[in-house]
C-alpha cells in the first residue's frame, strides 16, 4: 500500500473556493480505482495550509489517477489558488502502533 501525502498553501481569499470543488470531487477521487482512504487535513497554526491523506493499492493506481483526466480537472482549478509551491510524498507504513 502507498500513502499519499500533499502539502498545499493556499491564497487565502481562495481557500473557500478551493474547499467547494474539493466537496465537488472528494467522492470521484476516494472512489477511482486503487483508492481505499482520503482525508483532507488543515494546519491548526497555518489556517491556509492544507495536505490530503490518501491511500492507494499500489503506485500504479496512483499513476493512473495522476495520469487521469479526473486528476487533471482537479488540479487544473487547484494550482491557480496555491501561495507556495506544492509538497508531495509517497510513503509506506514502517510501524503502526
Amino acid at each position: 500500500m502507498i500513502l499519499r501525502i500533499v502539502k498545499m498553501g493556499f491564497i487565502p481569499d481562495q481557500i473557500d473556493a478551493f474547499l467547494e470543488n474539493f466537496e465537488l470531487h472528494k467522492d470521484l477521487i476516494r472512489n477511482f480505482e486503487g483508492c481505499s482512504h482520503l482525508k483532507l487535513l488543515r494546519d491548526i497554526t497555518h489556517s491556509n495550509q492544507f495536505f490530503t491523506y490518501s491511500h492507494w493499492e499500489s503506485e500504479v493506481h496512483l499513476n493512473n489517477y495522476r495520469n487521469s483526466t479526473l486528476f487533471k480537472e482537479v488540479w487544473k482549478n487547484t494550482k491557480n489558488k496555491f501561495n507556495q509551491k506544492p509538497e508531495a510524498w509517497s510513503v509506506t507504513e514502517v510501524s503502526n502502533l
